[in-house]
């Protein structure tokens, strides 16, 4: 597991819809995980019913801030189910299974996927893809872009994983 791990993790819990049990999680995830205090002490003194709006007028606004991996890369083209699929065969090849009704390639199951096991090649990947979300979300002016850059300074500049 890479020391990035708790990281990761915590990443991939910030940038799920903030529901009912999140603001529970903040003072954890703010311990846990310094470099995402910038969030979570944002998230902390922001309404419950404030942050979850915000939230959904960040991620749901189209392709422009969009949480899908592979979107970044392949969105429009008949590539983008290849690229799912390849997302199940990462899963599956390290045994786990995704349980929800989420799509494969939704960050937040791409960051646990990393933080269990400690393969970034997901990721690295889709290095361009996160950084241009990134960007996008830090000239929309939100408290996600310092999620974001701090999964991407995170990332090993080359593959990690464990696929030949």
């Amino acid at each position: 597991m890479p020391s990035d791990a708790v990281l990761y993790q915590a990443a991939a819990l910030c940038l799920t819809y903030p529901g009912e049990d999140f603001r529970a999680r903040l003072p954890l995830l703010r311990e846990a995980a310094p470099q995402l205090r910038e969030f979570t002490d944002h998230a902390a003194v922001t309404p419950a019913e404030e942050l979850a709006a915000h939230y959904v007028r960040v991620f749901d606004s189209g392709n422009r801030h969009s949480l899908h991996l592979s979107r970044w890369t392949d969105d429009g083209t008949r590539r983008r189910g290849m690229s799912l699929v390849r997302f199940k065969d990462e899963y599956r090849a390290a045994g786990l299974e995704l349980t929800g009704e989420e799509v494969p390639d939704f960050l937040p199951a791409v960051l646990e996927f990393t933080a269990r096991t400690g393969n970034t090649d997901l990721l690295t990947d889709h290095r361009a893809g996160l950084e241009q979300l990134r960007s996008r979300l830090t000239d929309f002016g939100t408290p996600y872009a310092s999620v974001l850059a701090a999964v991407c300074a995170a990332l090993p500049t080359v593959r990690t994983g464990r696929r030949p």
